[in-house]
This record gives C-alpha cells, sequence and structure tokens, in this order.
C-alpha cells in the first residue's frame, strides 16, 4: 500500500444498521492517507495502516519496532477525553504525577518528551507544564505510540517513545456530525460538538469544525478545571493530484486551587506522611493557567500513481500563567504539624515551536523487484520566554500546623525576580529506503544527518543511522530486529553549574508479528535493549542556582521484553492489551526506578446480540509492580528507599444505542476505589492517584 485509498473488512461503527443486526455483514471504506488508515468509523481496536515510524506508510506487521495504538473507537468507548487518559491506558507505558497540572508520560524506563502532530515533530518538555499534557482528544482520530528511539525523523530525542496525535479530518461524503452531553463524579460535565463535510456540490473543498467544553471539581479539597477547546481544518483539491490542508486549533485551560510539587512523602519522625486523597497542598488562589495555539498547513502532490510530495508546517504556542503557593517544602510533626513551609512563586512565559518538513515518497524498480524511497528535510525553532516572580520580603512562608491546612493565606504582592529567554534550532536530512530483498524479506535502511543548536549546546553533522529487517515466516507471522541510535541535548546542569554532554546511545530490538482475520487482529512480542551514556542521575545537591543537580552516569543499560494483542478477536468483539517488563542498570544498580518494572493492562469491549442487541459492554484492567526511589531521612540526613505496593485498577463501561442516532454510554474508573498513589521522590513528595469515578454521556449522532 502506498497510501492510496484502501477498502478492508472492518467491524462496522456502532451505528450502523450492520452493528445492530449480527446476520448482516458488510464491508467498511477505510481512508488511508500519507499519515496511515483513519480509525474513525472502523470500529476497531487496531489500525490499519501507520508511518510514525519512517514515513513509509505500513501496517504493524510491515514496522520493525513495536507500536501502540489508541483508536477512534477505544477512546469513545472507555471516555478518554484527554491525553493523560490515553497514556493511563497504552500498553507499556506509565504515568508520573507532581501535582494537580503535571504528569510525564515514561516508555521502556525513560520521560517521553517526543511529541509529533501529524507526523510532524514538536519536541517539548512535559515535565514542566504549558499545555503539554492537556491535549483533549476531541478533534484527534488517534494516538501512536512508536517504541523505542526515533531519531530518523525527529533527530533528537529520548529513547522510550514518541507520541503521535493524529487529527481529525474531513468526510469527502454528505455533511455529518455528532454531538454529546455528559456528566460525572464530582460535578463533572463535558460537551462536545462535531460537524464537517463537503462545502461545495463537487466536493472539492471540505471542512470539520470541533468544539469541546468541561469544568470538573477534583477529588481534592476547593479544586476545579474547565477546559475549552477549538478545531477547524479545511480541505482543497487544488486539481486532480494536489491537495491543500489548512488548520488550527485551541486550548485553554483554567484550574483554581491548583496543587504543587505533591504533599510530603514523609513525616518528622522518617514515616509515611499519610493525608486523606482529598487533600490539596495548593492555596485557595493557587492557579496554573495554560493554553495551546496551532496553525497548521500541508501541501499534498502526486506524481502519477506511485510518488507524491507533501510539505508539512506547523505553528504552535504554548503558554502558561502561574500564581502558586502551596505546602509543600520539609516534614512534618504528626503531633504538632510543625515543620512544613510554603513554595511561593508566580512564572507566566511560553514557548513558540515552528516546524517545516518536507519529503519525496515513492516506489521504484531496481534488480527486478519493486521497492520504495523516502527523501526529506525538517528544520524547527523553538524559543522559550519566562518571567519569574516572587512574594516581598517581608511574606511569611511558615505553615503554622500542615495538619489544619486548608489553603486560606494571602496571595503577595509578587515581585519580578527573574527572566529567561533561550532559543533552540535544530534541521536535518533523511533518507529511507524499503527494500524488497526476496519475496519473504523486507529491509528498511535508512539514516538522518542533523544540526542542533541551543545556549549551551552546538552540534552538527549528528547521525543517526536506522535498520531494520521484516521476514515473513507464512501468511500470519513475521519476525523483525531494528536499530536505532540516540541523541539528546540536556539542560541538566552538576554541582559546580556545567551543563551536562548530550544522551548518547543505542536502540535494539528483535521480535515477532502476527496479523489475523485480514488485518482486524494484531499481535507482536519483542526484546529490547538500550545501552546509554550520559545518563542524567541527580546527585541530591544543588546547583549554584538553586536547582536539582545531576550527574552523567555512563554505560546504563536497560533491557526488557513486550507483549501487546490488539483488534477482534471474533465479530463485534474488540480487545487491546499488553505486558511489559524492563530494567535499567548501571554498574549492577538498578536506575530510573520511579515508573515500574513491570506492567500488564487489557481492555475490551463486546457487542451484544439476540435479546441483548444493542447493548455493547466492556471493561479494563491495569496492573503494576512496585516502584521505588531514595529520599532523605529526616532523623538521620541520611538517604532511604521508599517503596509504593503494587496495584490493580478495574474499569467498566457499557452503552447502549437507543436509535440510529442515539446513544447512551456509562463508564466507571477505579470500580473498586483503589487507593494508590505516585512519588516523585526527588522532591520527597507523592500524589495520590483518581478515586472511582462514575461518568455518563448521551451522543447524538447524525
Amino acid at each position: 500500500m502506498s497510501g492510496t485509498g484502501a477498502a478492508w473488512a472492518q467491524t462496522p461503527p456502532q451505528n450502523s444498521k450492520a452493528a445492530r443486526d449480527p446476520q448482516t455483514l458488510e464491508t467498511v471504506q477505510v481512508t488511508a492517507n500519507q499519515l496511515g488508515t483513519v480509525t474513525e468509523g472502523s470500529g476497531s481496536y487496531t489500525p490499519g495502516t501507520i508511518a510514525t515510524a519512517t514515513r513509509l506508510v505500513l501496517s504493524p506487521r510491515q514496522t520493525p519496532q513495536s507500536i501502540s495504538v489508541i483508536t477512534r473507537q477505544q477512546m469513545d468507548d472507555f471516555g478518554l477525553t484527554d491525553i493523560d487518559d490515553v497514556m493511563r491506558v497504552t500498553p507499556g507505558l506509565s504515568i508520573v504525577t507532581y501535582d494537580s497540572e503535571r504528569t510525564e508520560y515514561y516508555a521502556r524506563g525513560f520521560p517521553i518528551q517526543n511529541f509529533q502532530y501529524d507526523g510532524v515533530p514538536m519536541q517539548r518538555d512535559s515535565a514542566y507544564s504549558a499545555g503539554n499534557t492537556l491535549s483533549d482528544m476531541a478533534i484527534y482520530d488517534r494516538v501512536e505510540v512508536l517504541k523505542g528511539a526515533t531519531g530518523l525523523l525527529t533527530g533528537i530525542g529520548d529513547p522510550g517513545a514518541t507520541i503521535n496525535l493524529i487529527r481529525k479530518k474531513p468526510s469527502r461524503k454528505g455533511f455529518t456530525g455528532s454531538a454529546s452531553l455528559g456528566a460525572g463524579s464530582r460535578d463533572e460535565y463535558r460537551a462536545e460538538i462535531d460537524v464537517g463535510g463537503p462545502l461545495t456540490d463537487s466536493g472539492r473543498v471540505r471542512g470539520r469544525a470541533v468544539a469541546a467544553y468541561q469544568d470538573k471539581h477534583g477529588n481534592t479539597d476547593y479544586y476545579q478545571r474547565s477546559t475549552q477547546v477549538l478545531y477547524g481544518i479545511l480541505e482543497a483539491d487544488l486539481g486532480e493530484n494536489t491537495l491543500l490542508t489548512l488548520g488550527a486549533d485551541y486550548l485553554d485551560s483554567d484550574p483554581k486551587g491548583s496543587s504543587w510539587g505533591g504533599i510530603p512523602l514523609l513525616d518528622s519522625n522518617g514515616e509515611f506522611n499519610r493525608m486523606p486523597r482529598s487533600f490539596n497542598n495548593g492555596a485557595r488562589w493557587s492557579r496554573w493557567r495554560q493554553y495551546t495555539r496551532t496553525g497548521f498547513g500541508t501541501l499534498e502532490h502526486r506524481f502519477g500513481d506511485d510518488w507524491v510530495a507533501k510539505l508539512q508546517l506547523n505553528h504552535q504556542v504554548n503558554g502558561y500563567d502561574a500564581a502558586l503557593g502551596a505546602a509543600a517544602a520539609g516534614n512534618p510533626d504528626p503531633v504538632t504539624g510543625r515543620g512544613v513551609g510554603l513554595w511561593m512563586g508566580q512564572y507566566i512565559g511560553r514557548i513558540v515551536s515552528n516546524a517545516a518538513d518536507v519529503y519525496l515518497s515513492g516506489r521504484f524498480g531496481w534488480l527486478g523487484r519493486e521497492h520504495e524511497l523516502v527523501v526529506g528535510g525538517s528544520v524547527s525553532r523553538k524559543r522559550w520566554t519566562n518571567t519569574g516572580y516572587a512574594p516581598p520580603a517581608d511574606y511569611s512562608y511558615d505553615v503554622p500546623d500542615y495538619r489544619t491546612w486548608n489553603g486560606d493565606i494571602p496571595e503577595p504582592a509578587w515581585q519580578r525576580s527573574y527572566g529567561d529567554d533561550v532559543v533552540t534550532r535544530e534541521n536535518g536530512m533523511y533518507i529511507v529506503g524499503r527494500f524488497d530483498v526476496a519475496d519473504a524479506l523486507k529491509a528498511i535502511v535508512g539514516t538522518r544527518v542533523s544540526n542542533y543548536k541551543a545556549t549551551d549546546i552546538d552540534k552538527s553533522g549528528i547521525v543517526a543511522p536506522y535498520a531494520g529487517l521484516v521476514y515473513d515466516l507464512n501468511a500470519n507471522y513475521s519476525v523483525f530486529a531494528s536499530y536505532t541510535s540516540i541523541f539528546k541535548p540536556q539542560g541538566y546542569q552538576d554541582e559546580q553549574g556545567r551543563t551536562l554532554d548530550p544522551l548518547d546511545g543505542r536502540n535494539y530490538e528483535v521480535g515477532l508479528k502476527g496479523e489475523f482475520f485480514d488485518g482486524r487482529l494484531n499481535a507482536s512480542a519483542a526484546v529490547f535493549q538500550l545501552d546509554q551514556d550520559n545518563y542524567a542521575q541527580p546527585t541530591g545537591g544543588r546547583t549554584p542556582s538553586g536547582g536539582l543537580a545531576y550527574r552523567a552516569l555512563q554505560g546504563v543499560r536497560t533491557k526488557g521484553h513486550e507483549f501487546e494483542l490488539s483488534g477482534e478477536l471474533s465479530p463485534g468483539w474488540q480487545i487491546q492489551g499488553g505486558y511489559s517488563h524492563k530494567v535499567a542498570r548501571q554498574t549492577g544498580g538498578k536506575v530510573s526506578t520511579l515508573e515500574p518494572e513491570d506492567q500488564f493492562s487489557v481492555h475490551t469491549s463486546y457487542r451484544l446480540h439476540g435479546g441483548l442487541q444493542g447493548w455493547t459492554v466492556g471493561g479494563g484492567a491495569r496492573w503494576q509492580s512496585q516502584t521505588w526511589g531514595a529520599v532523605p531521612n529526616p532523623l538521620s540526613g541520611s538517604e532511604i528507599e521508599h517503596r509504593t505496593e503494587p496495584y490493580w485498577l478495574l474499569d467498566l463501561m457499557a452503552r447502549y444505542q437507543v436509535n440510529d442516532n442515539l446513544s447512551a454510554t456509562l463508564n466507571v474508573d477505579n470500580l473498586l476505589d483503589k487507593r494508590y498513589y505516585t512519588i516523585f521522590s526527588y522532591y520527597s513528595t507523592y500524589t495520590w492517584g483518581e478515586p472511582r469515578s462514575v461518568r455518563l454521556a448521551m451522543t447524538y449522532r447524525f
């Protein structure tokens, strides 16, 4: 498949006639493009084709790396309305929560900071929130997570994974749309509207618009967040072979009562500081407003049936306006409540990112066989500006009694204390070919040469090779092997204030993939190894400017394995599940322990028949092993190891199709109301996980 239109058998959408009549089987037209197969309307939990790894449009079985895809159907079934929700159900991924506004995603033991939007790399630091981990799923068709290093397309980045968010596209068919209203636990309310279709009689111009609004009171005291989302896209056929796409999206997140930094992990006796799940360490006025503004455009031209050229442009602004106060510093005395101080600060800034990518892709004949080639280049520029403010010198940071903290403190008259202005530039050229070596053997070979420039780093000629082999054992099974390199400049400093050298390493992966029922069910098993130098690890000390100090570890080796199954087990039965294991070591000791070494997740739904026709029921289960980190003992000052307990979380869903247009969906997350928490040992804090929540949504499709 070269990326042109394709048709394949698939479970029909929930509101189609075939979905309501189990005796009716039909073929659903599924659109494929240079980004892969659109999942909306497929009813499936598995993708048709993807292009995140190499720009080559390939099926999961043809891709020599592990990849997980959360489709539109799975998002709709389980009420996955934001990117945090999606990451929680993605096999092999874990989340470390810092506070009410910040989360960090991990894969294979490493934070994920490589993001793509419709395949365009837009690297972001998800640890410092500026709308980074607040993406609303109302505007996306699917989320692809490519495991391992992806230097071929991104140039730089972490070895854990890359997240590619694929936006919804207009339909070439008639005008369609949907509207939904939902309500849930703790005064959660959400509304969505999504409309689109041809804008001219000929259908050569098409559009789509999406709007969403959500207001949610969290599980912590006096916390509330409202979110507004707008999205618009236009497609225009400029000729028989030329397609122009223009679009924009807008997100505003406006929280009140934001927490900051989590709950102190230990009390003054060195025991676990167990606070209620409803405890909010933030001040009542504490807020961390974030926003995202994106404009994008693509121009795609086909040269006959075999070659296509594509130009992609992306402009994104991620901003924040945070005034924060929180009782987070120190270790509280369990009897008197003394020993805790305030974190205070105001931060106003934004990140302006511009990226362009252009490539030529097509097929060519050589030595009697047909091969594929992609040649391209990209350039990006990111500017971060920030102004920090502090309270006046006479403002009291003391918390008289932590046990009775309720956030009722005055907001200070903020005074400017410092500013930042950092520009990062990256550009590169890449080439990759998929060679038909033999009927059963395909080789993917490529490389990227990049240049990177920031305040303390100026690197040119960075080479990131890529190599992969896929061998078909029979009609259903293939074995694969791949190699990629790792390069990532780091902003971390040591105790002398020196910036650490860039992260450097190699990623190896071998595995087995299976494809069944004409691609409706995919399975994979992989073993991987990552070798890294200059891996940043906190020393426990501080930099000259007062930040956390790091040391560069050499010879960090991570080994692990992953299994995943996604798609249709039988008519009407969809499933996605997986298990992952990883261990990262350096000179015998384990590193990267804030995320679990072992994880299992499975989510499934089944469309009932007979007398229960119209009902779809499903559920999910998530398990992870213990995590741990070293924290200072307040009694001795020496470091002690704090470990979390392994835990299971169970989810349920049920949908009833009232008629051709109207459906009602019920979701229950954390069914057993399990108490669990994640730790951030670098700051000696922890954050409780979400308690049980219930949501009901009504959706009308037209």
